[in-house]
């Protein structure tokens, strides 16, 4: 991984880990136990809106769309906490959206309905919960944005394998051109092990293994606890928070 040399660095490393493992949690158990829509991935919802304006099922139209724009509105909500953080000087801001976002996940573990016959498309209860937890992700996709020289999402993944893809063939060329030089291929993978595209890759694949993970451990203990597993996420946006105020981890996101 990128050599993190820090501590407010190092603090922000370990912080986009644990909020990535919640976030996989979070967008599997919302999936399996309300309705199945993906809170995070914005790219999925947006092919079932296509979707249904075909098949003309309006009630998913509707609970698909209202998720894209509560997405958008805690992306909205975040930026605007950490501008008016910015501002007005205030370091540790993050600690605010990550403490909103917990707010967010926990009404929805402890207020959804545990009955079948409020999950469908069109109940109050299905389009409130997800509403609620898409609204939590935005937040959380704001308030970290950049690691260093990197862009870093923690809510979804598909541009963190696409940094990985072009940190690895760049990677590649560098190895084939010290390779064309006929140099000891023992001591050009020892330097290649340290070059910044290579360890900028294995970052990348260790933040999508984090929200793989987190969607394994979320089916897992979805099949013990449904949606008492959401504490879990809860925690670690308690624990992210708690961090903040000893290591600041918004700062960069102020400074842009």
């Amino acid at each position: 991984m990128p050599a993190f040399q820090s501590p407010h660095q190092k603090a922000k490393a370990a912080v986009v880990l644990l909020l990535t493992f919640g976030s996989g949690m979070v967008d599997i158990v919302g999936y399996l136990n309300i309705y199945r829509l993906f809170v995070a991935n914005m790219t999925g919802d947006t092919v079932r809106v296509g979707q249904t304006v075909i098949t003309g099922d309006w009630n998913e139209f509707v609970l698909a769309g209202s998720v894209i724009v509560a997405f958008v509105a805690g992306s909205v909500v975040g930026r605007a906490v950490i501008e008016a953080g910015a501002r007005k000087k205030i370091e540790r801001i993050a600690g605010v959206t990550l403490l909103m976002e917990a707010a967010l996940v926990l009404t929805v573990m402890l207020s959804y309905p545990a009955s079948p016959l409020d999950h469908a498309a069109g109940a109050p209860g299905t389009q409130f919960s997800l509403v609620l937890l898409a609204l939590a992700m935005g937040l959380q996709t704001a308030t970290l944005t950049h690691l260093g020289p990197l862009t870093i999402h923690t809510t979804f993944v598909t541009g963190m394998l696409n940094q990985l893809a072009e940190s690895l063939a760049t990677w590649f060329f560098w190895l084939h051109d010290q390779w064309q030089q006929n140099l000891d291929w023992f001591d050009v993978l020892r330097r290649g092990w340290k070059r910044l595209e290579f360890q900028t890759a294995t970052f990348m694949a260790v933040i999508w293994l984090c929200y793989a993970f987190g969607s394994v451990s979320g089916t897992w203990l979805n099949s013990h606890w449904r949606l008492y597993s959401l504490s879990i996420p809860v925690i670690l946006l308690l624990f992210a928070a708690g961090i903040d105020q000893v290591q600041p981890i918004s700062l960069e996101e102020e400074k842009r």
